[in-house]
């Protein structure tokens, strides 16, 4: 665990508004695979680092009739995220081996794909709905529109793959959903 500390550090200092939801994503993660390894858990902390220095955090969402699922939105979110945690790394003097493995994950933290990746992404989707539901139904159903952030709950929620997350998350999830009714 000698890298984990200083990114979460990284990602704290960062973006300190986001930081719950990526520590929270630790630790569903060490939840739903407690074999996590340290590469994992950066991953998991570090997820969405692009968004720390993201200018306009709207951009690409904003007047898009895919709103926060606009395909191009959602690839650059990855591969920006991992590539700024690749450098990161690298600074630290981590091994090629170790970031590729970091990157691989992150790059795929929103869409899934191997077994790891599927856990990262089904972690990140579990804290997303324990952290930012109130976020997104009191600031940015006003600003983007109630139906775009309906969208982005439910998928959020139907991209989870395995039964156990869907359990943990299905609360919030159906919470988030009523509230955004009311």
């Amino acid at each position: 665990m000698d890298f984990y500390k200083k990114v979460e550090q990284f990602v704290q200092e960062s973006s300190p508004k986001s930081s719950r939801h990526a520590l929270r994503t630790v630790f569903w993660m060490k939840r739903i695979y407690p074999q996590s390894d340290e590469a994992m858990l950066i991953a998991a902390v570090a997820h969405d680092i692009e968004r720390a220095f993201k200018k306009d955090k709207l951009k690409g969402i904003k007047g898009n009739k895919e709103g926060f699922l606009d395909k191009k939105h959602v690839e650059d979110h990855q591969e920006k995220s991992a590539e700024i945690i690749g450098n990161f790394l690298k600074k630290q003097g981590a091994e090629d081996g170790f970031i590729n493995k970091v990157k691989m994950l992150v790059s795929k933290h929103e869409v899934g794909g191997n077994e790891e990746q599927n856990i990262l992404k089904d972690a990140d989707s579990i804290s997303f709905f324990e952290n930012n539901v109130d976020y997104f139904i009191e600031k940015l159903s006003v600003e983007i529109g109630k139906k775009e952030v309906r969208d982005k709950f439910n998928w959020m929620f139907k991209r989870i793959t395995s039964k156990k997350a869907k359990e943990i998350a299905m609360p919030w999830y159906k919470d988030g959903i009523r509230k955004l009714e009311d």
